[in-house]
């Protein structure tokens, strides 16, 4: 059975840190693309950071590039999301995505 699992959300105050963990089971991630997603309330999802099939693909959404890195690391089978000097527009729901399937998300809250 195919499963992502996201975890490492919290409630941060402005200019904290998280990291976010996106880990598999069921299929490989060294073999795909993955996507880090978010969805803010009343608003679409978005995509914030991919890492290609090779690691050194890498995007990012204008407004996080340089405040978040994703990674992998395929011995665990995880892709981490590195966010630094977070923002309150940064809260929302984080979700990894592969090959189209989809994690339940994560809660990530930027709060003063």
């Amino acid at each position: 059975q195919v499963q992502l699992t996201e975890s490492g959300g919290g409630s941060v105050q402005p200019g904290q840190s998280l990291t976010l963990s996106c880990t598999a089971s069921g299929f490989s991630l060294a073999r795909y693309a993955i996507g880090w997603y978010r969805q803010a309330p009343g608003k679409e999802r978005e995509g914030v950071a991919c890492i290609g099939q090779r690691d050194r693909d890498l995007d990012y959404l204008p407004s996080v590039e340089g405040r978040f890195t994703v990674a992998r690391d395929s011995a665990k089978n995880t892709v981490y999301l590195q966010m630094d000097n977070l923002k309150l527009e940064d809260t929302a729901v984080y979700y990894c995505g592969a090959d189209g399937f989809w994690g339940q998300g994560t809660q990530v809250t930027v709060a003063s």
